[in-house]
């Protein structure tokens, strides 16, 4: 069975808020919860990999969509 995943609308925010706003969104969920992140910032595909490497999320699935991209997170245990 999939996790269901909520969705955060990031859509017109540029660099930094999509990552810093994704921070403090996952910071409230639990370990293994996930978050879909929908961006039009054409960094968010640099930015939000990165982010979630550094702060050990794990990122399921990356998709180009219409406008921008949509980024399936799930919450790393050490957030």
């Amino acid at each position: 069975m999939a996790k269901s995943a909520a969705i955060y609308d990031l859509k017109g925010l540029n660099c930094p808020l999509p990552v810093l706003k994704a921070r403090k969104r996952l910071a409230a969920m639990r370990p293994g919860a996930r978050l879909w992140l929908e961006t039009t910032d054409p960094l968010a595909v640099i930015d939000i990999p990165a982010f979630c490497v550094d702060a050990g999320h794990q990122l399921i699935e990356t998709a180009a969509v219409t406008g921008g991209h949509r980024f399936l997170v799930e919450r790393g245990s050490a957030a």
